[in-house]
């Protein structure tokens, strides 16, 4: 894969990662195992269905994994393909872009 087609499949992780909701719910399950949309919610000022929405997103990203845990949904963080895809384009660029280094004469 180019550097542009790399750029581009790390796109939808960026969109997913650049809104604060998700950044906190992020940092919150970093903190935790596993947490249910509740108590996700407790922590925050928004809405169960507003943490559910944000979930989605974030679970179609695989930033998160859902165990279903009696009647209610665990959540807990997923990274390494999103570390992956980041640890590839880092790699891409640094050896197909010009990174504005000084070269030695």
């Amino acid at each position: 894969m180019g550097a542009v087609e790399t750029f581009r499949s790390c796109i939808p992780l960026f969109q997913a990662l650049s809104d604060p909701a998700r950044q906190d719910i992020i940092l919150l399950l970093a903190q935790e195992d596993s947490l249910s949309v509740n108590e996700i919610a407790e922590h925050s000022k928004l809405s169960r269905p507003a943490i559910s929405h944000h979930l989605k997103i974030l679970r179609d990203n695989k930033l998160v994994d859902i165990e279903q845990k009696g009647t209610q949904r665990h959540y807990s963080l997923a990274l390494n393909s999103a570390v992956e895809l980041l640890k590839e384009l880092i790699v891409t660029v640094e050896t197909t872009c010009d990174l504005g280094e000084s070269k030695p004469s």
